[in-house]
């Protein structure tokens, strides 16, 4: 059987609920202690620019009330650094972001901002910070990484949550080379964006992949079975999945 597949549970979109409305209600620290219950290995939240969903509190109190790993998500901003830096989350995945953007439409451009980047990715190495960039699904974005020093990488799977018939096809081979070669030039590779009970089962069962990142699905879900049965269900799917690879 393949290594285990951890699964990070991204919690922005309970904060989302709760800015609608105003208030305290729902709680996104509470759902990260719900999701350590029902088997995830870690908890991501992207601090955006204009605090969309997720608040600096918010943060604060990920670092001081739950003892799975925090995967901050971040541009590659100078507020941004220094508040990873003040915090010291366990990883930081540098993101694109756009204020107009709904959600990150993308993978960050590694090798066009090379020289943009380079300064963020050592910084937060030398404070502790495990660094991934998230990335499309290109040989020459692993390329940048890896030059760029960056130990992980997240691969954007959000055209292939997308797409249906022989383009989903197309597009879950072009993951698959992806995740070989990044694998293969030293890199630790997750993936993640828009993955589904539907379609998570084929990325799961790519041996190399470390780590999937999933929130909006489970978030969406949890309206109708709980946020636990969500949680688990995915949990389970991914098992299987990697359990069924690593038989073959």
């Amino acid at each position: 059987m393949s290594a285990k597949l951890r699964l990070g549970v991204n919690i922005d979109h309970v904060a989302t609920i709760r800015n609608a409305r105003g208030g305290a209600h729902p709680d996104p620290v509470r759902a990260a202690k719900l999701a350590a219950k029902a088997g995830a290995d870690g908890i991501t939240a992207h601090l955006r620019e204009d605090r969309r969903h997720i608040s600096d509190n918010d943060i604060k109190r990920l670092r001081a009330e739950i003892d799975l790993p925090l995967n901050f998500e971040m541009a590659a901003t100078d507020e941004m650094l220094a508040i990873a830096i003040a915090a010291k989350p366990n990883a930081a995945c540098i993101v694109p972001e756009k204020r107009e953007e709904r959600t990150t439409e993308g993978g960050l451009d590694a090798a066009g901002g090379h020289n943009h980047l380079k300064r963020y990715v050592a910084e937060l190495g030398a404070a502790g910070i495990r660094v991934s960039l998230f990335i499309e699904a290109s040989k020459a974005q692993l390329d940048a990484a890896r030059h760029l020093g960056a130990p992980v990488v997240e691969i954007h799977t959000g055209a292939y949550c997308e797409a249906t018939g022989a383009a989903q096809a197309r597009e879950l081979d072009r993951i698959r080379d992806a995740v070989r070669y990044g694998a293969g030039i030293g890199l630790e590779v997750h993936a993640g964006h828009g993955l589904g009970f539907d379609t998570v089962s084929p990325i799961a069962a790519m041996p190399e992949i470390a780590e999937l990142n999933i929130g909006h699905f489970l978030i969406g879900e949890a309206v109708f079975t709980g946020l636990e049965n969500s949680i688990a269900e995915m949990r389970r799917l991914m098992d299987e999945a990697r359990q069924e690879s690593g038989d073959q």
